[in-house]
């Protein structure tokens, strides 16, 4: 109930805005300058006003009464392309709305507003109480350019309006006039900035065969390949410039800013064979490799920085608290005498302190540019005391029962006996 009573709220006031603007500049400026009286000049100045006028009540009708394209009962994938599909972050499977609890076609998307999938969603439109998705689309560019032809012939208007004042000199304009002049002023300059920076963008989204989500996620794709995560990916619908206006304002461009139906059902669309066959639409966007859950592993022999065959950097290691979870060839944690050693402990047989980041299997948190700050046996770091943690190098303290070969003499060293008054230097 609420959401339908702010519906009603956003729909008054965009109508009401729209009126003032049509028509208080008609009674009340333009009616006054010609004399209060029907002349043919005041109406080949209002005619065409009022047309653009009715063009927009008419498209602005059509963008609330037309459903923006749902998904049908029963609706399913190819199967046939299930391998290559795409996927929902988190799964393995074709994209599938929980909310719903139905398959979603390409280009579809849940509208939390309108609590249901729509197919080609470009965005969720107060202004219109809709969305804005594949059946209303054409009408809602073409809404936003009769509101830009229109506002920007009534700033004409008033433009002349005002250069008359200004010639007349024996004419003073009443109060009416002035304030006339000033709400109209007010109300039509930002209407005619906003609408018409927004209708330049969806015009642009349409040149592309785009809509604004889409726009994010090719956004999205392009972090992705820029970071090597994945391979470069074309976008799948844009199928050339002329085309892809024909798609969203009707084949015949004579006809474009005249009131259409769109053409097709919304749950397939004609690709780009650049970029593949009709499935590669279920390919779209393709998801971020490093979020799925248990990607499949590889391996690569080039540098760690550059996508192996399979995906970006296959080799690089988890943090060695994975490792050690995974591949333990130590002793069990469990066992006495092992627990704080293990955790000080580096992965592997090689007891040399890796500074490398080079591609191997797994790479370790221990592995640093850094000059690591730890006790040297020789030349050589000490890994089995010495470790990195989340604030900098650690160091485990020497327990001195461990260390009796450093500090006895003789034959006793290294033998774990109790220091003697003469070991320990006491007399």
């Amino acid at each position: 109930m609420g959401a339908r009573l702010w519906h009603r709220i956003w729909v008054t006031f965009t109508s009401g805005l729209i009126s003032f603007i049509a028509f208080s500049p008609q009674i009340w400026i333009i009616w006054p300058w010609y004399g209060s009286t029907l002349s043919v000049d005041m109406l080949k100045l209002l005619v065409p006003f009022n047309l653009l006028v009715f063009m927009i009540f008419w498209n602005y009708r059509l963008c609330i009464i037309t459903p923006p394209g749902g998904v049908p009962s029963g609706w399913r994938p190819n199967m046939t392309a299930l391998e290559n599909m795409e996927v929902k972050k988190g799964s393995h499977g074709p994209r599938y709305c929980k909310t719903c609890e139905h398959y979603k076609p390409p280009r579809a998307h849940h509208c939390r507003q309108c609590k249901t999938c729509v197919v080609k969603l470009d965005h969720h439109c107060p202004w219109i109480a809709n969305c804005v998705g594949f059946y209303n689309q054409g009408h809602f560019i073409r809404f936003l350019l009769y509101v830009v032809m229109a506002t920007s012939y009534h700033l004409g208007m008033l433009g002349f309006r005002v250069a008359a004042l200004t010639r007349d000199y024996y004419y003073e304009p009443t109060v009416t006039d002035v304030l006339m002049l000033v709400f109209n002023f007010a109300a039509c300059v930002p209407v005619w900035l906003c609408v018409g920076m927004f209708s330049m963008y969806h015009l642009y989204l349409a040149s592309g065969n785009s809509t604004t989500i889409e726009g994010w996620e090719k956004d999205k794709v392009a972090t992705l390949v820029r970071r090597g995560k994945i391979r470069e990916i074309k976008y799948p619908y844009n199928i050339g410039f002329l085309d892809n206006i024909k798609s969203v304002l009707g084949p015949n461009p004579l006809l474009w800013l005249w009131p259409q139906p769109m053409r097709g059902d919304g749950l397939s669309y004609p690709v780009n064979p650049e970029a593949g066959d009709s499935h590669v639409q279920y390919l779209w966007p393709p998801q971020d490799p490093t979020r799925l859950p248990n990607p499949p592993p590889s391996y690569a022999t080039s540098s760690a920085f550059v996508y192996g065959n399979d995906g970006f950097n296959p080799s690089l290691r988890p943090s060695s608290g994975m490792v050690r979870s995974r591949h333990s060839d130590g002793p069990p944690i469990g066992e006495a005498g092992h627990e704080q050693d293990d955790q000080y402990s580096h992965e592997g047989t090689n007891s040399s302190y890796s500074r490398s980041s080079s591609p191997e299997q797994y790479m370790s948190d221990y592995d640093d540019d850094d000059e690591p700050l730890g006790v040297r046996r020789g030349e050589e770091y000490d890994p089995s005391r010495v470790r990195r943690g989340s604030e900098g190098f650690e160091v485990r303290p020497v327990q001195p029962w461990l260390r009796m070969e450093d500090m006895g003499d003789g034959d006793g060293a290294g033998h774990g006996h109790a220091p003697t008054a003469n070991d320990t230097g006491v007399r």
